[in-house]
């Protein structure tokens, strides 16, 4: 069942979420367009382009017409962290009103990633010299700061997506709690097992506020070096927040790592293998993530 031709099938028209294609001071194996070009290869729908340290969107406008003849349509947004001066209202609003899709609250430069790093962590090194602070999204008292509050409006106004970013728990329901009050529509978490260190129980309570799960093909394709699990832990939590609450991306594009269409045919094919229902994982790699992305717009 988990064979080329099957995993083909049910993998035509995903949406990858959870694209790390470059320019990047990281080092990147691909640039936006080569992405897109590969994604034909299953059929990709659509890719979100994301860097921790620029707002994306730019990338994209400035290969508009490399873009434009391609069966693979690619979407950008920014991330709040200190490259873009952290919990940025300013930034947001320009890159959401120049057609970008998603909004990352803090990634590298949540307290979280700081705290997962300076353990050993594992991150890439960036090939240019860069400064490192911690961007939070609470006052001294603890509220959520004005700015971040500015910042889901503007997700509100645009429709567009609202992730977690590497938040802890903590500051993830806060922000999901209050996006979820101000209206947003379209919210996720990434990779809850890793850097955020999340668990199936507080994940329900994320969904139950109209969040999605985000898993990685990175996180569980074993030609991933630094792999955190095998598809039989993937398939632990596909059935404790169930496939309606569930993504599947890749977080590809770094040196050394494999195409994202080669890893979603390794753990997609072992997802298969190990029982799950073809209808579930078209959902979690097309359906679900095509909502997130506002496709349906």
């Amino acid at each position: 069942m988990g064979g080329t031709t099957a995993i083909e099938r049910v993998l035509h028209g995903l949406v990858d979420l959870h694209c790390h294609s470059g320019p990047n001071p990281l080092p990147r194996r691909f640039d936006h367009v080569q992405a897109a070009r590969d994604g034909a290869r299953l059929g990709m729908r659509a890719l979100l382009a994301k860097s921790h340290h620029h707002n994306t969107v730019m990338d994209l406008l400035a290969v508009r017409e490399q873009l434009s003849g391609l069966s693979t349509q690619v979407f950008g947004g920014i991330a709040l962290n200190q490259f873009v001066g952290g919990i940025n209202p300013y930034a947001v609003e320009l890159s959401l009103r120049m057609g970008g899709r998603c909004v990352w609250f803090p990634t590298i430069s949540s307290s979280a990633h700081i705290d997962h790093h300076n353990s050993g962590g594992g991150f890439p090194t960036p090939t240019i010299p860069l400064s490192s602070s911690q961007t939070d999204i609470r006052t001294g008292s603890g509220e959520l700061l004005p700015e971040a509050r500015r910042v889901i409006e503007l997700i509100v106004e645009s429709d567009a997506l609202l992730s977690a970013g590497h938040l802890a728990p903590d500051d993830v329901r806060l922000v999901f709690t209050t996006a979820a009050e101000l209206g947003v529509r379209r919210m996720v978490l990434s990779h809850p097992n890793f850097v955020i260190g999340s668990d199936p129980q507080q994940c329900r309570e994320f969904t139950a506020l109209g969040a999605y799960i985000e898993h990685e093909t990175a996180m569980y394709d074993p030609e991933v070096a630094q792999a955190k699990g095998g598809p039989e832990q993937l398939m632990e939590w596909i059935s404790a927040i169930g496939p309606e609450h569930t993504v599947l991306a890749s977080d590809l594009g770094q040196y050394g790592r494999p195409m994202p269409v080669d890893s979603f045919i390794r753990v997609g094919g072992a997802l298969l293998d190990l029982g799950l229902p073809e209808k579930d994982l078209g959902m979690i790699v097309r359906d679900n993530p095509a909502y997130l992305l506002g496709l349906d717009r």
